[in-house]
């Protein structure tokens, strides 16, 4: 494999940064998480709409354009003869002095790696994931605004620890006034009376990409679809669950907190949504 930095190849064992780069010492970074499906980059435009937004709330300045890191993506998965796969798209403020303050940095890095990913076994996918709710709760809007992709996944990463030592694979991060947020790295739809609910981005949610998709396909397939707050208790009781993410795409939730959701099996509106994704996904994207 080989991983793109700021305009060079180099094997995988040999792409390195600075321990002085500001990503490394502090987190001052920014990415996106980007699947390629048959040779289409999924919403590229929009996931680099995204990642300028995040430079622009974190004051990072960006010195490529939107296009050069668009062709600068594509060109990573020509260049590891990728048809399907996962691309992280890195940007960190660069090199500097100790101490917390940027001033210093001024040479931001761009990093795409290209390669293969599955989140999940086939089986989870056929019959669904089990979940449990955590104490971390996720971030605050007043510490850091969860709309940033930032280098700091230290609160979904402390959330994932705390649902694998229970023996689980995903976990339910509240926020702080205890409404549901979104998982360690998904968001999160229930069916409830024939209604297709997600918790709004205000509640602590990332606006994700395959979320907006699945909003888009729900509206088409006739299904009414609400933005509004969640609780622990309104999961427990749906009639059905499923999240959604880059790297996961959609996959149903069957139990949360050892409580049984509707049936305990994928429910009908969330096979119908996961078949709509998979037929949309590999032509919805930029032809690499």
């Amino acid at each position: 494999m080989k991983v793109y930095i700021n305009g060079k190849y180099y094997d995988k064992d040999d792409a390195k940064v600075s321990v002085f780069d500001h990503g490394f010492l502090y987190g001052d970074g920014i990415f996106e998480g980007i699947r390629l499906y048959n040779k289409n980059v999924f919403k590229l435009p929009k996931h680099i709409d995204r990642l300028f937004r995040s430079a622009r709330a974190i004051m990072l300045d960006m010195p490529w354009s939107k296009q050069e890191i668009m062709d600068a993506v594509c060109d990573a998965c020509r260049t590891n003869n990728l048809t399907d796969g996962y691309i992280r798209l890195v940007v960190s403020r660069g090199k500097g002095a100790l101490g917390l303050s940027p001033r210093s940095c001024s040479d931001p890095q761009l990093i795409i790696i290209a390669d293969q990913i599955q989140l999940y076994p086939d089986e989870l996918y056929q019959n669904g994931l089990k979940a449990i709710t955590v104490p971390t709760r996720r971030n605050s809007h007043a510490a850091l605004p969860p709309m940033v992709k930032s280098l700091n996944y230290l609160n979904n990463i402390l959330a994932k620890i705390e649902a694998q030592n229970l023996g689980y694979q995903e976990c339910l991060l509240l926020n702080n006034e205890g409404y549901v947020a979104e998982c360690s790295g998904d968001n999160v739809f229930i069916a409830f009376e024939g209604q297709l609910i997600t918790p709004p981005v205000s509640a602590g949610s990332l606006g994700g990409m395959t979320r907006q998709t699945v909003i888009e396909l729900a509206k088409k397939l006739g299904y009414e679809l609400i933005e509004k707050p969640l609780t622990r208790f309104d999961v427990w009781t749906a009639d059905e669950c499923f999240l959604t993410g880059t790297a996961a795409k959609l996959i149903p939730l069957v139990e949360l907190d050892g409580r049984k959701i509707g049936t305990g099996k994928p429910g009908e509106m969330t096979n119908n949504l996961i078949k709509a994704f998979n037929e949309v996904a590999p032509v919805e994207g930029v032809k690499i």
